[in-house]
């Protein structure tokens, strides 16, 4: 029996998004062990999605994990109009909570791969930034 190419198109979705979301759970873990709270897990707006939101020391990390097969297309899968979607949603975060509104707000990236440690980028991009 030959797989249609419809079916190992799902199956490779399917695939690619358990693995999202086993690397955000990884990376929970690992913010969770450097001394962050994680606040929020998936926090969807109708603007955007943010993977993690956590605290640590008056700090606000906004946290895109981006899964990929290498590092270096990991850190590439992060483009321009999803880090202004990813900034739409924090900004949608801050108008919900307003306990974090005195916050120092970072936008972080953790680049994970399949057997190797996550990497994790602190202040990735600022908002505004054009690369």
């Amino acid at each position: 029996m030959t797989r249609t190419p419809r079916r190992s198109a799902a199956r490779f979705r399917r695939r690619a998004r358990t693995f999202g979301r086993v690397a955000e759970g990884v990376c929970a873990w690992l913010l969770r062990l450097k001394g962050y709270r994680i606040l929020a897990r998936g926090y969807r707006t109708p603007v955007g999605e943010i993977d993690l939101v956590a605290t640590r020391r008056g700090t606000l990390a906004i946290v895109e994990v981006k899964a990929r097969r290498n590092l270096a297309a990991a850190a590439e899968a992060l483009g321009a109009r999803q880090r202004v979607r990813i900034v739409r949603a924090a900004e949608a975060f801050l108008a919900a909570h307003p306990a974090a509104a005195g916050m120092r707000v970072r936008f972080d990236v953790i680049l994970v791969r399949p057997w190797g440690p996550p990497v994790h980028l602190q202040d990735a991009w600022r908002p505004g930034d054009r690369t």
